[in-house]
């Protein structure tokens, strides 16, 4: 790591190995990959930047199946606010997710249902899908739900979740997932901010062996959501339910009164396909708005390069589709582009550390999905659980975070044993699909880099304090885009004011990610984390990132959080929250070595002030570490921590105080 302003900047760039997709994978592969090598992909994506229009009108009508043609390919800039894709284009999102696929193969398997208990789950065929989302359309119909009405939707990773979607967006309403983790008021905020007359849940959900009160969570936010006129409830587990006449109402009860087909309605382009609520730095829920067209358009394109999906693939993401990449990635690519889709209920360790192992062998996946978070708790249960042999298997992806090199190694060794490429992607819910990463089977990558821009993206690094973009390679600053891409969120719900001031307005002109970022040498791209989770010490801005990268690297470590806070001296000190692998006791010289291991892998300056050892860090259902209550706690603010029934494990929090606690006593 080198002071601002004197090369190298990226330095880690410079230390890492360059891996070129494997050999092996190439071997493996059903034909071939979509783009037939590096110079290919920079003479695409050099004609995406140059000449945008001409691209993305060809992949638009190439990919996706329009009722009416466009004319218009863009209108609008970043600038106003108010960039509209293919406006005179009408489609339908569940046409092109169903009924294409149906009528061309109804025995194609489009769901692959693994339920929580192995050997529970089932398959769903394009046929069979198109009937179950044209039944539940028809139910929704008579429930009240007209175009443009929102549709909340809170339940577990079940079949239903991906047809209760394609239903709301079958009958040209928008859909609102709220993830069923979320506690009551949680959810009851979404419900109100988004408007919703209609809940979709189940009795109960089931993930890891344990059982959740999913309509029990319903019943208790809709105390305050007068304005819900129907509740439709999926039947999972048979639990005896609370039951309100007259407006909850049974989905195997109701299917069953209707027909088997139903049209779908023709949207615009630029109609609302979905609202998707994340945590903004207020109190008040962030409702992303994404619209049909652009956002389909991103989701089939992503899939099809970045994951180098072909027909016949089966496609596994273990996301939840409470999240983005749920949305985007369980649902959306894999059945625009007609393959099948793993749908998971339950998770990585249960009934044991081989689950995922074990489903990717046994249904011949060929490309997997997951966050770095799943990753630390795998590599931490020890390689005799990654026994299967996954013979299909030729690409594995990493989203949520940048994936530490050690992690990033592991997977490919372990995981891929080197027959599959690593694609780290780079992405957030406001840029609809994958905007920074490889594309498989194409991109030599570098562990810990996202690597290059998807098509039509084009980043620039900017300087915080000037405002002004950073030319050229070895660069850090602020990652912005200069253009505006079909997949982009267009606002936010009901409050188009906050959309523009947090990502519009920041750099007039372009649209503002809110991460830090590097171009190396060779101008690939190095995700920082959020600009807030940056620490300036004695005028040196370290990245937490990289510290916890280096944490990591210790190998007692399996998960850590760094965060900053004042310092008399330094302007801020770092502390460093350690989560150590199970077979290793706690102790003093422990965390010395802890404290060595980032002065070797950064320098002096960056070493922890101190190092909290902790038994797990407060995380979100998705696995995103929350800093912010770390920084919280250190400043003595335990009684401003806000919701934190979000979390996985609420628990977690009162024993980091306790420990911190205990800590400053001495």
């Amino acid at each position: 790591m080198s002071e601002e302003g004197k090369a190298p900047v990226v330095a880690e760039a410079h230390l890492v190995d360059t891996f070129h997709p494997p050999q092996k994978m190439l071997e493996k592969h059903p034909s071939k990959p979509h783009i037939g090598s590096i110079e290919e992909y920079q003479q695409l994506y050099k004609q995406s930047i140059t000449e945008p229009e001409k691209f993305w009108a060809q992949k638009a009508r190439e990919l996706l199946t329009w009722q009416r043609d466009f004319e218009t390919v863009r209108s609008g800039t970043l600038a106003n606010g108010d960039v509209a894709w293919f406006p005179e284009g009408q489609l339908n999102a569940a046409y092109n997710c169903v009924d294409r696929h149906a009528f061309k193969d109804p025995n194609k398997v489009a769901i692959i249902y693994e339920a929580d208990e192995p050997g529970e789950g089932r398959n769903l065929t394009y046929g069979e899908l198109l009937r179950e989302v044209s039944r539940v359309s028809y139910v929704l119909k008579r429930m009240g739900v007209r175009k443009g009405d929102t549709v909340a939707v809170y339940l577990p990773m079940i079949p239903e979740a991906l047809i209760a979607l394609l239903a709301i967006t079958r009958v040209g309403a928008v859909h609102s997932v709220v993830f069923a983790g979320f506690s009551a008021d949680s959810l009851r905020d979404r419900v109100i901010d988004g408007q919703s007359k209609v809940v979709i849940t189940s009795d109960e959900g089931k993930r890891g062996g344990k059982l959740i009160g999913t309509k029990k969570i319903v019943d208790d936010a809709l105390k305050q959501c007068p304005d819900v006129t129907g509740v439709l409830v999926f039947k999972r587990t048979g639990a005896d339910v609370p039951f309100t006449p007259g407006r909850d109402l049974w989905w195997h009860e109701e299917v069953q009164k209707w027909p088997s087909y139903i049209a779908p309605e023709a949207m615009n382009s630029e109609d609302p396909l979905f609202l998707l609520y994340t945590s903004g730095s207020t109190g008040k829920p962030k409702g992303v708005m994404h619209t049909t067209g652009g956002y389909l358009l991103g989701a089939a394109m992503t899939g099809k390069y970045v994951f180098d999906i072909h027909d016949g693939d089966k496609y596994f993401c273990g996301g939840d589709v409470g999240w983005i990449t749920g949305h985007t990635y369980v649902v959306y690519a894999p059945l625009l582009l007609g393959v099948s889709t793993v749908v998971f209920e339950g998770t990585p360790a249960y009934p044991n550390f081989s689950r995922y192992w074990d489903i990717i062998d046994q249904h011949d996946i060929t490309q997997f999905y997951v966050a770095p978070t799943a990753l630390r708790l795998l590599k931490r249960a020890g390689d005799d659980f990654v026994k299967a042999r996954m013979p299909k298997l030729r690409v594995l992806g990493s989203v949520g975070e940048p994936i530490a090199a050690e992690v990033w190694k592991w997977y490919f060794e372990v995981v891929g044993k080197e027959e599959a490429h690593v694609v780290d992607t780079y992405w957030q819910t406001e840029t609809g699909s994958n905007v920074i990463t490889p594309l498989a089977g194409v991109t030599p990558t570098k562990p810990g880099s996202a690597s290059l821009p998807f098509f039509g993206i084009e980043p620039a690094i900017i300087d915080p304090v000037s405002g002004d973009e950073i030319h050229g390679n070895d660069v850090e600053g602020v990652l912005a885009f200069k253009q505006p891409w079909p997949s982009m969120a267009r606002t936010v719900w009901g409050a188009h004011k906050r959309y523009m001031e947090t990502y519009l307005d920041v750099y007039k002109g372009y649209y503002f990610t809110g991460d830090g970022a590097g171009r190396d040498h060779e101008g690939f791209y190095w995700i920082r984390g959020r600009v807030d989770d940056v620490v300036n010490v004695s005028g040196h801005r370290l990245s937490t990132a990289e510290i916890e990268a280096a944490l990591i690297e210790h190998h007692a470590v399996a998960e850590s959080a760094v965060v900053g806070v004042a310092d008399e001296l330094t302007g801020q000190a770092v502390n460093a929250f350690v989560a150590i692998n199970k077979s290793v006791e706690a102790s003093d010289a422990l965390r010395k070595e802890f404290i060595l291991q980032v002065r070797r892998s950064i320098g002096p300056f960056a070493a922890p002030k101190a190092v909290y050892i902790v038994p797990d860090l407060p995380k979100t259902r998705s696995g995103k570490i929350m800093r912010r209550i770390l920084r919280k706690i250190l400043a003595g603010e335990e009684d401003q921590l806000g919701d934190i029934t979000t979390l996985s494990d609420p628990s977690v929090v009162d024993k980091i105080i306790t420990i911190v606690h205990e800590a400053k006593k001495k």
